[in-house]
């Protein structure tokens, strides 16, 4: 007890405003690390959803079929693509690259060029270069492709600047070779990508068969 009654508290207004000023200045550190961790993780759940999206997100190269008017090169391919599982793609802001080895093309789309064919009980002759898309690619400018739509139960492809696939949908994106300066001919190594604004891209691969026995050759 005598050790005790020796010690004397501090106390009076001076101690007061020292106590008053720590727990302010532990609020304001408490306000700051509570609001510093909310900004990590909106940007960390910003980050996953991308993140996501890029994964899940993609587009997938079904087949690619070439026609050879004259069976000796071909001057025209169809790349029928289809959505991965995942977002919807929006092909005006799709990018189609091919390559034979000695030119590589980059190719963006032609919203003079879309064919809808939904509504039609079948389609006969997709390279039937008298209408779209190809009467359209074959006066534009060449570094375009056209589309196709095969399928499309939502209609969501029917919107001639914006036209988006999701999943179920195909489409067939239309080049003519000689208007971008690349010719196929017998066992020609092609390579390419169509590269949507998000997810993974489809590649396009294929030798070109020894020789052209008919005018519509499947090539990948």
């Amino acid at each position: 007890m005598g050790f005790l009654s020796s010690k004397k508290g501090a106390i009076g207004i001076g101690t007061l405003i020292i106590f008053i000023a720590l727990v302010l200045v532990a609020a304001i550190a408490a306000a700051v690390i509570i609001n510093t961790a909310a900004n990590l993780q909106h940007k960390a759940a910003r980050v996953g959803q991308e993140s996501t999206k890029q994964v899940a997100s993609g587009i997938q190269v079904v087949k690619v079929v070439g026609y050879a008017p004259t069976k000796d090169q071909i001057n025209a391919l169809l790349i029928f693509v289809s959505p991965n599982i995942g977002d919807e793609i929006d092909l005006s802001s799709t990018i189609v690259t091919i390559s034979n080895g000695d030119v590589k093309a980059s190719l963006v789309y032609d919203n003079n060029s879309l064919a809808y064919y939904p509504a039609v009980n079948g389609t006969a002759d997709l390279f039937n270069f008298s209408r779209e898309p190809w009467t359209s690619l074959a006066t534009d400018n060449g570094d375009k492709f056209g589309v196709i739509v095969l399928q499309d139960a939502d209609g969501s492809c029917n919107d001639t600047a914006h036209p988006t696939i999701n999943f179920g949908d195909k489409v067939a994106l239309a080049v003519n070779l000689t208007k971008i300066g690349i010719t196929i001919k017998p066992r020609d190594e092609v390579s390419g990508e169509v590269i949507p604004e998000y997810g993974s891209p489809g590649i396009i691969e294929f030798y070109a068969p020894s020789t052209f026995n008919q005018h519509v050759i499947t090539l990948q």
